[in-house]
This record gives structure tokens, sequence and C-alpha cells, in this order.
């Protein structure tokens, strides 16, 4: 069974699709989650009371539409964009992340997210 959960950041709520990655299931078992949002150029990220090692498939460098997990930040880091680290339109993390799920949500409408709203994960 696909395992789908929602992220709600300030008004904007998107779904969101958990990959079959002993990341995903730490964090299903632990929503849901709130936190406070940071932001890093065109990057949302929140710390999480969770704790992931590092994966053999972490990257540092995501695609549009991944949502990652940073083991030494214990954050979900969302990019949608250039960080102050990107070369080119990449979107480069500061870290190798785990990538624990997907969604066709288009995030370049976090451009409007304020540092310090509240973010919130729950299954759906």
């Amino acid at each position: 069974m696909t395992k789908k959960c929602k992220i709600i950041i300030d008004k904007i709520i998107f779904d969101i699709l958990l990959l079959d990655t002993p990341t995903a299931e730490i964090i299903w078992k632990n929503l849901p989650i709130s936190s406070s949002v940071n932001l890093w150029g065109e990057e949302v990220y929140f710390y999480i009371d969770v704790d992931s090692p590092v994966e053999s498939e972490a990257k540092s460098i995501i695609e549009f539409g991944e949502i990652a997990y940073w083991p030494s930040g214990k954050a979900i880091a969302i990019g949608f964009g250039r960080t102050p680290i990107s070369k080119a339109d990449e979107i480069q993390l500061a870290d190798n992340c785990n990538v624990w799920a997907v969604t066709k949500f288009d995030l370049k409408k976090l451009k409007q997210i304020k540092p310090g709203c509240e973010a919130r994960i729950e299954k759906k």
C-alpha cells in the first residue's frame, strides 16, 4: 500500500507520496509532526524530532518535487529553486539528504512562505 501524507505550511496544503525508504518509514511512524519554518534561498526547512541516518542514496542536489530529510540537521528540506550554494538552476541542499517523498504540487508557491510560520505533516 502506498502511503500518502499532506504537508501544511501556513495556508498552503499539498499531498506527498512516500517512497519505500527507511527514512519514510521512520517519519510515518512519528506523524503528525509540527515545527516552525526556516528559509534558505528557495528552500523551506523545518526541524523535527526524528532521527534517521544518511542512506546510501542520499544526495545534495535534488529534483523539483522531491521532499528530503537532512540527517545531520534533523530537518525536513523542501527545495523549490536556487539556494545560496546552487550552481545554475540546480536545487542544491546544504548536505547529503535522504529523499523520502515526492509531490506533483507546484512547490514554487512556497515562495510566499515567511520564516516562523507553522509547518505540519499529517497522514492522509
